[in-house]
């Protein structure tokens, strides 16, 4: 497992696996999209003292991207998305434009929403029976 990394005056390991659907699951990400959206994700990442961890788009379905990522204290994960699908989003139509245009008409790339789940540290279990034994001498 990999350390707790310090943000500030905070420290920790809150990591978030999250997906990216493209708008009517078109199968839209090639290669190149993919390639790109990596990088855009990492740069953008480290701009909210984020750390992408991981990025794999579906190469079978071409219809939507996994990220993990270790979200900072400071900023919500509905920020993070937000911002990463907004800016990812744009730049994607503008660099692959012709590629896109059979596909979207409007100026939209990612389906609405995300999905998520937290990652990392212990199981459930074992952090209910941590914290119902607070104040037991173990």
């Amino acid at each position: 497992m990999v350390k707790p990394k310090p943000h500030n005056h905070s420290f920790g390991y809150n990591v978030v696996h999250i997906v990216f659907v493209t708008k009517y699951r078109h199968p839209v990400i090639t290669d190149a999209v993919v390639k790109r959206l990596t990088e855009m994700f990492a740069r953008l990442c480290e701009t909210q003292d984020c750390e992408m961890l991981e990025c794999k788009a579906d190469l079978g379905k071409r219809d939507h991207i996994h990220l993990l990522v270790d979200l900072a204290p400071k900023i919500s994960l509905g920020k993070l998305c937000n911002i990463l699908k907004t800016i990812s989003s744009r730049e994607i139509r503008k660099e692959f434009a012709q590629q896109l245009k059979p596909y979207y008409w409007k100026p939209k790339f990612w389906k609405q929403g995300y999905g998520y789940t937290s990652s990392g540290g212990a199981p459930i279990e074992i952090l209910i029976r941590y914290i119902e034994n607070q104040g037991f001498e173990d």
